[in-house]
């Protein structure tokens, strides 16, 4: 991968979502990406190989959500390879970040990154999100194309915090999953334009008041 071409890639795609990111930052995103092209080349992480697929459907999917994050703490629920955590925890310092996943190569990539790009305020966890009990719930839930909506809400529902809000993410606008959220969660469809990606569609999810 050659580095200097990713940073103008992200900097351009950032533009594109409407955001901005220091120079320091999208000098970090490119050495994630680079980092997981060197971990990909000996371990399969992900199935995206290409550089500039990698910038539009892990980096730039993953920070479109930010301005949909509530409050000052999120975890990333199945986070694999560290999407969207990892872009997430960048370009949001002041929001302290877990990762979550139970595979054991990915989570220990992910400590890597935080570890070699001095992420502070990241931190990765292994585990799967049903048996998992941190003794706090977070203000931000995020899972990004693990499982139904109402599977997502079964394993990971715990986790939410009473004014929190769990962050779907999804492709095509998921009717049939929409029809099947429990009556005690309201939900909330945002369609998100990504460049060099299709329909993506991010559904918000809140406990009714009386069930909070």
């Amino acid at each position: 991968m050659n580095p200097s071409l990713l940073v103008e890639h992200i900097a351009s795609g950032v533009q594109s979502l409407g955001q901005q990111l220091s120079e320091e930052d999208v000098q970090k995103c490119a050495r994630l990406l680079c980092a997981l092209g060197h971990w990909n080349a000996r371990m399969n992480l992900t199935a995206i190989r290409d550089p500039n697929e990698m910038v539009n459907a892990h980096l730039l999917d993953s920070l479109s959500l930010r301005p949909l994050i509530y409050g000052k703490s999120l975890i990333d629920i199945g986070t694999g390879a560290g999407f969207p955590g990892l872009p997430i925890a960048i370009s949001e310092p002041g929001l302290a970040v877990e990762l979550l996943d139970s595979n054991t190569r990915k989570i220990s990539f992910v400590q890597h990154v935080i570890g070699e790009l001095e992420i502070s305020n990241a931190a990765a966890v292994r585990s799967r999100a049903e048996n998992y009990e941190p003794g706090m719930r977070f203000d931000t839930v995020i899972v990004r194309a693990l499982a139904s909506i109402p599977r997502l809400i079964e394993i990971a529902g715990h986790l939410v915090g009473k004014k929190g809000v769990m962050l779907a993410q999804k492709g095509r606008y998921p009717a049939d999953e929409l029809e099947n959220i429990p009556d005690a969660w309201d939900y909330k469809v945002t369609e998100l334009a990504v460049p060099g990606l299709d329909a993506r569609h991010v559904v918000s999810l809140r406990r009714r008041k009386e069930q909070a």
